[in-house]
């Protein structure tokens, strides 16, 4: 039996919508009541196992529970239910520059992000002037990242990512980081993370992109699970599904 790298067990996560929020003390005081919100469980009873060595992802509509699920994987957010099993180093890319401090330097933010991400100072040494041409922000390097672009922001920080030569990637829409000629060499990246066989969980829009990349999907709905399964047979039915809810929406 192929030994699973994440295991995600019975997960949910919700949150409070409020309707009526007491911004302090003395507005509560003065109402007389507590704020007033309703529960939201933006995921729901999930459960998968990702094989080590294998890319699964995550797809939906947008609104499904995909990016609390990440963020739950990536140790953002908490589970209130349930528990997630990893077995190795994990890094995450979700948001530009996630994990990058603006007053400091592209510099020092390789150093601050690299060790959240759990490399040692060796390594960070190690690896520097890779991640660094693989960014092509050297002329910028010691500019605090506050002045980067967006453009730069995401190129460096999707650079010390894919560094970290984890045992597991989590990422959120990975090929759509920078110009033509970065998005090229990220997908030249990524298909060296597949052949080396490390585990990748991901969330894409694009279904050419899932099709070719994914061994394994997961469809959410309304935060459950949908559907499991293979790639091109979950995405048949995801596709499907939304071509029926297309009809429909145009015969009302």
């Amino acid at each position: 039996m192929t030994e699973s790298a994440v295991v995600v067990d019975g997960v949910s996560k919700r949150f409070r919508l409020y309707r009526e929020r007491n911004a302090t003390l003395k507005s509560a005081l003065m109402r007389g009541r507590a704020s007033v919100y309703e529960e939201f469980w933006a995921v729901r009873d999930v459960s998968f196992d990702v094989p080590r060595g294998t890319t699964l992802g995550l797809i939906g509509r947008n609104g499904s529970g995909k990016s609390t699920l990440l963020k739950t994987l990536a140790r953002i957010l908490h589970p209130d239910e349930g528990q997630i099993t990893m077995s190795g180093r994990v890094a995450s890319l979700l948001e530009v520059g996630s994990g990058f401090h603006p007053e400091l330097s592209g510099r020092e933010n390789i150093y601050l992000n690299g060790s959240i991400l759990g490399m040692s100072r060796k390594e960070i040494d190690s690896r520097f002037d890779e991640i660094v041409d693989f960014s092509e922000v050297r002329k910028f390097i010691d500019q605090p990242v506050k002045n980067y672009s967006s453009g730069m922001y995401v190129r460096l920080g999707f650079s010390v990512a894919v560094h970290v030569s984890p045992d597991i990637l989590i990422v959120d829409e990975v090929l759509a980081v920078g110009d033509a000629a970065f998005k090229t060499k990220s997908k030249r990246k990524f298909a060296e993370f597949r052949d080396q066989k490390r585990t990748i969980i991901l969330v894409s829009h694009s279904m050419p992109q899932v099709r070719a990349l994914c061994d394994q999907v997961v469809w959410l709905d309304g935060g459950r699970v949908r559907a499991i399964g293979p790639s091109d047979e979950v995405v048949d039915a995801y596709l499907a599904h939304i071509d029926a809810d297309e009809v429909d929406s145009n015969e009302e």
